[in-house]
């Protein structure tokens, strides 16, 4: 592979001398492939979370939408770095999954029946909700990223927000267009990515897009086992429009992605060693296969209402093998190999929005079912013996949902939406606990009204204020039995937002800003605690009393000429309620019940405490400005910058067991020098090398990538 991505590079290089570009009109100003204009303006801002494209400053939504061109820019290849973009988002990764919260609601715990908060949408359909997280961004028209609960538009699992990754599309008409792209960085990082644009005939085009990165392990593993040799990645995706008539557009994506990321060395929390440098003797895996295909049919009616269809079908197989206790001294070992499967379908009728009513209605499905082959999840501690579960963990979901705005007189437009949501979580499971057989033949249901009331104004074309009530819900799940029984199922987590912001432009269009401050009142925190009679086993539940979580966010986009500079900020304060708890870590002695104690050593009470990875303050600014040559050429040096300060991964908040997660600095720049038709770009990210904690999981420490950079050279045709 590497030989490949080796003559690939060449073959950019080699074009970048000898390729005639060709001028194309583009009718998506997103696309990659569009180079930019010497004199920087600010553009409409499009999000479509909401089912129709809207222009996000006249939009009663917190978000941050970044096109491909600036995810690149800023340094973002995946979902990791979108913390160090946008205000209130932390993503602490463990390898085979995310904790991704934003505003400190999202996901807590590491199992596949606690569904994420975050909910991330590729092209349209809601994605995997905890597996497959390493997926790339290439080829990508815009990202949202949405904060607050979105109980109308997406429902259950966006309780903290959601993401939208878009591709870019087919161009009909468009001709032969695209880009070529490929680098070469430290850790003999190799790279190649691209797209191409088939115009097929008048009513048809198609868009083939692919990415591939070969790169050296970050890690030194000092052996028995040092078996982590980097990460060997390919990803393609197939994208076909057919628009037969005006009324009428078909377009089906289908993506596959293979992921060989070798594995997530990782060691204990408190190690004084550097977390780069670590022992171990278990084996290490981490391999990720899966295939996504998506169908989205439109149909316009004559009075201009749309019938809208989005079919999904998504499958993939996740590898995992993991030295459990991060050293070459124990013999204790994790792994699984899980499979999972999902189709999903959306139906939407919208109205038009030029009169004075406009709504949207929909319906929604989703199976979601989790395979668990025999042999294959597995749990090894020296002188317990072996855990092993098998089975499957079938999910479905079903809603119908719907919006109305009316246009009301001087400016104002009140918003109406409701969700009705019904889902169901079964196990069909066999647990072999250290030589006690138990199954499992479980179901738990959840039902759920969500929704939002929003009132806008528009005051004049330069200024809108919106204040709302939303409400999300994420559905409970069912605990693995631990031999006392069938356990209780855990309760379902709901969120109330009070949110109120302003959104403005400023000096004739070149400076535009977002702020606004928001109360939320989250209900039933789904978090494992000690097993009531056996503590050393987690046993999940729900905080009896409600959290409170509050703050200010802000965000600005400037242009000046040549200088452009883009920031956001987000600060917010977190209190449990009263809750009390046993922590699985320590021994545990006497009665513990969760809203009534009573307090002792081992049962305690939590009220007060900060909520899990909600750190009080996120920061990001990036800053660039073009030098325009004398032949023609640009010159783009930019700097990005993100924090995110101090968090904590438990409840427990006992930084003797490494619970507090440390601050990140992130440090991000470039320099691009664009001729003609050609970028190249000297890059570099996490410039300072801070060596942080990425994510804390089962006493481990991940850490996030060290300093990289590198040279990258983009051809456009």
């Amino acid at each position: 592979m590497r030989a490949v991505l080796l003559a690939m590079t060449c073959g950019v290089l080699q074009m970048g001398v000898s390729a005639h570009a060709q001028s194309q009109t583009v009718d998506q100003e997103e696309d990659r492939t569009t180079a930019r204009s010497d004199t920087l303006t600010l553009e409409e801002i499009v999000v479509t979370a909401e089912r129709r494209r809207t222009n996000l400053q006249t939009t009663p939504i917190a978000a941050t939408v970044m096109t491909g061109e600036r995810l690149a820019d800023s340094g973002v290849v995946n979902v990791d770095q979108l913390q160090f973009v946008s205000p209130a988002a932390t993503v602490n990764n463990f390898g085979q999954g995310i904790d991704f919260n934003i505003r400190g609601v999202g996901k807590a715990e590491h199992n596949t029946q606690t569904t994420t908060g975050v909910i991330t949408y590729r092209d349209g359909v809601a994605t995997f909700p905890g597996y497959f997280t390493a997926e790339p961004y290439y080829d990508i028209a815009r990202v949202e990223i949405l904060r607050g609960p979105q109980g109308t538009f997406v429902g259950q699992n966006a309780t903290g927000g959601a993401v939208f990754v878009t591709s870019n599309d087919p161009v009909i008409n468009g001709g032969v267009h695209g880009y070529i792209q490929g680098h070469v960085g430290n850790y003999d990082e190799l790279g190649a990515q691209g797209a191409v644009n088939l115009p097929v005939s008048d009513t048809f085009a198609a868009r083939i897009a692919f990415h591939t990165i070969d790169r050296d392990s970050f890690y030194d593993i000092e052996g028995p086992y040092t078996g982590d040799d980097g990460v060997r990645t390919g990803s393609v995706r197939l994208g076909m429009l057919w628009e037969p008539t005006s009324n009428l557009s078909v377009l089906w994506k289908n993506d596959y992605n293979y992921l060989d990321l070798s594995g997530y060395p990782a060691d204990p929390v408190n190690s004084p060693n550097d977390p780069f440098d670590i022992t171990a003797n278990g084996e290490m895996m981490a391999r990720d296969r899966f295939g996504r295909s998506v169908l989205k049919i439109d149909y316009e009616f004559q009075n201009g209402t749309i019938l809208r269809s989005v079919s999904g079908y998504q499958q993939g197989r996740t590898e995992y093998r993991a030295d459990l206790d991060g050293t070459s001294v124990g013999e204790a070992l994790f792994g699984d190999a899980v499979d999972e499967t999902i189709y999903s379908q959306e139906l939407n009728l919208i109205s038009p929005d030029s009169g004075r009513v406009s709504w949207i209605l929909g319906a929604y499905y989703q199976h979601d079912e989790y395979e668990f082959p025999p042999g294959e999840f597995y749990i090894v501690v020296p002188g317990t013996g072996r855990y092993e579960l098998e089975g499957t963990n079938p999910k479905e979901t079903a809603a119908v949902f719907g919006q109305i705005g009316i246009d009301l007189a001087a400016g104002f437009e009140l918003q109406l939406g409701a969700r009705y949501s019904e889902s169901t979580t079964t196990n069909h499971i066999f647990v072999d606990q250290y030589g006690l057989p138990i199954t499992q033949d479980q179901k738990a249901e959840f039902s759920n009204l969500s929704g939002k009331v929003a009132l806008n104004w528009t005051i004049d074309p330069h200024n809108f204020v919106y204040a709302f009530v939303a409400t999300g819900f994420r559905p409970g799940g069912l605990n693995v039995p631990v031999g006392l029984g069938l356990p209780d199922p855990f309760d379902a987590e709901e969120i109330t937002n009070y949110e109120i912001g302003w959104k403005a432009g400023w000096l004739g269009g070149n400076l535009r800003t977002q702020i606004n401050a928001f109360y939320n009142e989250y209900e039933n925190f789904q978090v494992t605690v000690g097993y009531p009679d056996i503590p050393v086993f987690g046993f999940e539940l729900n905080n009896p009393n409600a959290t409170e979580i509050y703050g200010l966010e802000a965000q600005l986009e400037a242009v000046f000429g040549a200088f452009s500079i883009d920031a956001g900020l987000g600060w917010m304060r977190s209190s449990l309620g009263r809750f009390f708890a046993v922590d699985p870590r320590v021994p545990s002695f006497g009665a513990c019940d969760p809203a009534t104690g009573p307090a002792s050593p081992s049962c305690i009470d939590l009220e007060g405490r900060d909520q899990t990875y909600a750190p009080d303050l996120t920061f990001n600014i990036g800053m660039q400005y073009v030098f325009a040559l004398a032949s023609g050429d640009t010159v783009t040096p930019r700097i990005n910058y993100g924090h995110v300060s101090e968090q904590w991964a438990t409840l427990f908040q006992d930084e003797t067991r490494g619970d507090r997660v440390e601050a990140r600095n992130i440090v991000n720049a470039q320099i691009a020098w664009r001729h003609r038709d050609m970028i190249t770009t000297l890059y570099g990210t996490n410039l300072t090398d801070q060596h942080y904690v990425g994510a804390i999981n089962s006493g481990l420490r991940f850490v996030g990538p060290p300093r990289q950079f590198g040279l990258r050279v983009l051809k456009a045709f």
